[in-house]
């Protein structure tokens, strides 16, 4: 048993400390990023805001709404491709109706513990292999620097950052596991650049200054389901003005997808029932604005710099629950 006594913060933990600013105005925060990545050898061009590969926000209606503003969205893997050819290529798949054949720009690989043996050698494996050794390679989910390493190292081009923070994930209560995402997402990605990498903070965004905290934090990408929930590019059905989401490892999605819960597993998700928010739009311009305008007060001009030009102030934790 070893504890480590160093402080580890959620975005709840701290605040940007606003700094001078050669900005004239919030709307010229360049928010488009370009990435080129290690293995794949790859380049995207974009604002670097994922919607989460879950049941309610990995849609193809999701997809559509988000390539509007160069987002990208992470379709549930349950979802079908072969009747959704147009939508497809939004997102970079070639699709043979004959042959079904697929050249995929982007694969997720996503599991609950990026931290077993098996998961790694599956990183492997996928870079090696013929049909995938050029994609850019998405993979996690870990929380640790030693181990965003592990991952880039076996091939991935991309870790998700996260054990635990999502707001309809129970991982914390039923096994005691996790890491507070603020300090997760300033260590790994810290370790990654060191090697090329990038990382994506997944979970724990709560409202768009979290997501101005990520990136300030060092993250490339943040991954967003809570707060990409209840739109009408959702899955799911309104009932009286509000729509179901839930957790990718709860008994919900279980049963949904699996006819039952295994004996040998928790259920580490919940089930919630949010407000119905009509288009994503909304939200998404809400965020973007919330970004700009904290670029504007941190003095970078573009979402890249802003890494360079944040500072953490911590926060009396007990003072910011009064006022907020």
């Amino acid at each position: 048993m070893r504890i480590v006594d160093d402080v580890k913060l959620d975005f709840s933990d701290v605040l940007i400390r606003p700094k001078r600013s050669t900005l004239e105005s919030r709307k010229n925060a360049k928010l488009e990023r370009t990435f080129r990545f290690k293995h794949s050898k790859q380049s995207w061009t974009g604002v670097p805001i994922i919607a989460a590969n879950m049941d309610h926000t990995g849609t193809w209606p999701m997809n559509k709404a988000l390539v509007e503003f160069g987002m990208l969205t992470a379709i549930c893997k349950f979802l079908h491709y072969i009747p959704l050819k147009n939508a497809i290529k939004t997102i970079g798949l070639d699709y043979n109706l004959d042959e079904i054949e697929y050249d995929l720009k982007w694969i997720c690989l996503d599991v609950a513990n990026g931290y077993t043996e098996r998961f790694m050698d599956f990183v492997k494996t996928s870079r090696q292999h013929e049909a995938t050794k050029n994609s850019i390679i998405i993979a996690g989910n870990v929380c640790t620097p030693e181990a965003t390493e592990e991952i880039i190292l076996a091939g991935a081009d991309i870790v998700k950052i996260g054990i635990g923070p999502g707001s309809v994930c129970t991982t914390r209560k039923i096994t005691g596991v996790g890491f507070p995402q603020l300090s997760a997402t300033i260590e790994c990605a810290d370790a990654a650049h060191g090697l090329g990498g990038h990382i994506i903070t997944d979970g724990g965004c709560q409202v768009p200054g979290d997501i101005a905290k990520s990136f300030g934090a060092g993250a490339d990408f943040v991954m967003l389901g809570g707060m990409f929930a209840g739109h009408d590019e959702c899955e799911g059905t309104v009932e009286n003005g509000k729509m179901s989401f839930y957790g990718m490892s709860s008994e919900d999605a279980q049963l949904k997808h699996y006819g039952k819960k295994a004996s040998h597993r928790a259920s580490e998700g919940k089930k919630v029932y949010i407000e119905h928010k009509g288009s994503v739009r909304t939200t998404v311009e809400e965020i973007l604005g919330g970004l700009r305008s904290a670029c504007t007060y941190a003095g970078a001009k573009t979402l890249k710099d802003l890494p360079k030009c944040t500072t953490f102030v911590k926060v009396n934790r007990q003072l910011n629950e009064v006022f907020s």
